[in-house]
């Protein structure tokens, strides 16, 4: 009688663990083809894009395009990189984003270490004036008139020293840094190191995954800016950026030609191309920089954004 009650209990047992398998299959191809889902959602719209850049641009204007193009061409790439000034464009983008970006780590990460200080005095009212900047600006007019006053206008230095201080990027590296063990501060003071050495040996090593999060955010920023070369530099042909030619090539493409010559020679070339296509073509070229730099940075960005998001 025990053995029968023993067999029908581990007959039980296996049913209930066969049940729960197939639960847990069940909950797995959900969660399998929910990611899948979501994958495919992400990857369309930039597939989209690059399928018709690579698309013939009669018959793009058909529409009807998905992921692969239907009439496989360079042309509209061909149009753009022929463009005169592209290169002095391109330089110009990659020399602001590198300059740019580092001395924005540099000044960011210096004046969010001294407001992570608790001896310090001044750091809730610097930090208070650091959070009214993020809500309230002087305009474009006054900040067209400072950059005049400043002596600011034609030259390379307008790209870079605006944008050295950013509230919320000093604000994502104090909150990585307050969450450090201070004692590594105190056991660095009493090995004699001073707070430079503090700041250069001790804090920007650990602070990897916030530097990570906020150079990235610098070089996007950095790299996709276009206005302020229209407003401080558009007549120096010698300071334009990539995202500001690739700008005026697209505006040529629905817009009519100049006296000048070369303006009317590219006319006559958009005219073989639709706007549509030259549009998706300037998309990839000013996105795949950014999506090649962005797998290096990305388990520090993922970290420093967790870090930033929860910490005050």
């Amino acid at each position: 009688m025990g053995t029968a009650n023993s067999t029908t209990s581990a007959s039980r047992s296996k049913n209930k663990l066969h049940t729960k398998s197939i639960q847990d299959r069940i909950l797995e191809v959900i969660v399998y083809v929910s990611m899948i889902l979501v994958t495919v959602l992400t990857l369309y719209p930039f597939l989209n894009v690059l399928a018709i850049s690579l698309n013939d641009s009669v018959d793009t204007v058909r529409g009807g395009i998905t992921i692969w193009p239907r009439e496989f061409t360079l042309k509209n790439y061909d149009l753009i990189f022929t463009y005169k000034g592209l290169i002095t464009g391109f330089q110009n983008s990659v020399l602001r984003t590198v300059i740019g970006t580092v001395l924005g780590l540099l000044s960011g990460s210096m004046l969010a270490f001294v407001l992570a200080r608790n001896d310090f005095g001044g750091r809730r009212w610097i930090s208070m004036f650091l959070a009214i900047t993020m809500y309230v600006s002087g305009g474009m007019i006054p900040g067209f008139i400072l950059m005049k006053d400043l002596h600011l206008i034609n030259t390379f230095a307008v790209y870079v020293l605006p944008g050295l201080v950013s509230a919320f990027n000093i604000f994502v590296i104090r909150s990585f840094i307050d969450g450090l063990p201070y004692a590594l501060q105190e056991s660095a003071k009493l090995d004699g190191a001073n707070d430079f050495v503090i700041y250069w040996r001790v804090i920007l090593p650990l602070c990897k995954p916030a530097l990570a999060t906020v150079a990235l955010f610098l070089a996007v920023g950095q790299w996709n800016s276009w206005f302020d070369t229209y407003l401080f530099n558009g007549s120096n042909e010698t300071l334009t950026t990539l995202q500001y030619e690739l700008m005026k090539i697209l505006q040529s493409t629905t817009t009519s030609a100049t006296n000048s010559q070369d303006a009317s020679n590219m006319a006559e070339r958009m005219a073989q191309v639709s706007p549509e296509s030259v549009k998706m073509a300037i998309t990839i070229i000013v996105t795949v920089p950014i999506l090649i730099v962005y797998p290096f940075l990305q388990k520090y960005f993922v970290k420093g954004m967790t870090l930033g998001a929860v910490k005050s």
